[in-house]
This record gives C-alpha cells, structure tokens and sequence, in this order.
C-alpha cells in the first residue's frame, strides 16, 4: 500500500496509478498524517484501507498539495557514509563505524514544495536517500526483528551546505539550514517493499541523472540501520530514519555542480516515488 498526506487527511494510491482515495473521510481512524496508519499497524491499516478503496470516489494525484509524511516526527535521525563510492568521492577514509547525525524539524520541508537555499552559502548541494519510517516502538532491535519495526520507507533529498558541513568534525550546522531536506511524498509500507535492499535510487537536477545506484550498495542495509540506530536511543512510532546517500553529488563533481533558484531537483526510489522540489532563496 501506498499513502500520502495533503490538506491535512492521508490518502492512498489507487493502484491503477494517478489517482487517490481520502481514507481519513471515509475512516477517521487515519488521521491527520501518517500517525493515523502508524497507530493502526501495518497490516491493519493495509487492510482497511484496501476495503475502502472498493468504489471509493477518487481524486486525481496531480490536484493533491503533498505535506510532511508525519509532521512532526520526535527523531530524524540519518546515517552518513553508508556507499563505499560516495565515501571516496568526498575523501574520506572507509570507517569501521556508521557516521550518525540529527536533523531539526525546522530543517525538514515536504515535497513539491519550495526547498530553500540560504542566505549565508551558495554551496547547496543534493543527496538522495531512502527514509525509514518508524512504526513500532524498540530498544537494541536486533537485525532479525528489524522489519516489524518499521512501517515503511518513503524519499529524501538531504540538502547539505558544504562549506558548514566541513567546518568542523560535526555535520549538523551543514545539515540543518531550514527547509532544506524535504521528504515524501509516498510512503510505501515495508509489506511491499521488505527490506528495501535493492532498489534502484536515483537523483536528476534539472532533468539530468547526478546520482544513480542501487540500495544494494549500501554498507549498511536496513536491518543494520535499525540495529544500529536503537543501541543508543529507544525507536518509537514515526520517528524517521535516513540512510545515506549514493555518488554523484555535486560537490564531487569537477567543476562542483551546486544547486540554485530555479532548479528542478528530483529524487527517485523504486517501488516508492519522486521526491520533487524547486529551489528558492531564502527570502
């Protein structure tokens, strides 16, 4: 099943493609956002929501204003240096350990929305990235019992500021400008998609493909995320997990290829959607 959230109601995909069906008036169980079917469970809100859709009016997808997935989760946490190639291209050494920061709620932005580069640099740059979407609560979850944690996985594009990013060992000013990082639209539950461990990921700036891989390359995959990620702070329901990015961001490239008003960013991830923003100054 396939949600999405806008004018404050969540939404399934219809699987003809193209439209959608409001599940939150037809069951108000649902909510508001993506806590509504986090609450219900996994499978029971894919069941719900599979009988409501039966004759169900729908909506075309195209008249929908997407919103934050869940809108306000309590912890974006993200995993850095998880592909060897994106690792090298950045100069880094290969690290025996997964490379853990925090983004803000203020960071975060929905797609199609406007993704805003700030006053202060112009070294804006894109990193497409799987979403983990926390469904059930746990504390040093080990690998085989992963999956009944998560509700399902959805897009990311973490805007980074270069320059503050590498100002120091800390990521977190580089990472945490606001309305950098928007996530969504779709959430795909993790019933369809599993483990996510190889799935085509890829970003295009503009209409040109920068970044292009698989989730297979991850040194981390999923399972190792929510491992890693609970040994040091309990999971609970919608908390969002982000898991690295691929190669061919742009500050890698020769000459470096940053972001700037007027852009058109996309971030694809099969199985799940286009994460689609257009880049704006900071007003």
């Amino acid at each position: 099943m396939k949600y999405l959230v806008s004018g404050g109601a969540v939404w399934a995909l219809a699987p003809e493609g193209g439209a959608a069906v409001n599940l939150s008036v037809l069951d108000p169980a649902f909510g508001a956002d993506m806590m509504g079917p986090i609450g219900l469970g996994r499978d029971e809100a894919m069941t719900r929501a599979a009988r409501l859709m039966k004759g169900a009016p729908r909506v075309d997808i195209a008249d929908l204003r997407p919103e934050m997935p869940v809108a306000r989760p309590g912890k974006i946490l993200c995993l850095g240096h998880n592909y060897v190639d994106h690792i090298k291209e950045g100069g880094y050494e290969i690290p025996e350990h997964p490379a853990i920061f925090v983004r803000t709620l203020t960071s975060m932005t929905a797609a199609e929305g406007p993704m805003v580069r700030p006053k202060a640099s112009e070294r804006f740059d894109f990193e497409v990235e799987l979403m983990i979407v926390i469904g059930k609560a746990g504390r040093a979850i080990p690998e085989e019992k992963a999956l009944e944690h998560i509700f399902g996985y959805t897009v990311f594009n973490d805007g980074s500021l270069r320059d503050y990013q590498r100002r120091s060992h800390q990521w977190t000013p580089g990472k945490n400008f606001d309305r950098t990082g928007p996530v969504g639209p779709v959430v795909t539950d993790a019933g369809e998609l599993g483990d996510a461990g190889d799935l085509r990921i890829e970003s295009r700036l503009n209409g040109q493909v920068m970044q292009s891989a698989t989730t297979k390359d991850m040194m981390w995959p999923v399972p190792a995320i929510i491992r890693v990620m609970s040994e040091f702070s309990t999971l609970e329901p919608g908390d969002m997990i982000a898991t690295g990015t691929p190669p061919g961001v742009g500050h890698a490239r020769k000459p470096p290829v940053f972001m700037a008003p007027g852009d058109v960013i996309e971030c694809e991830i099969e199985g799940i959607g286009i994460c689609r923003n257009t880049i704006t100054d900071e007003a």
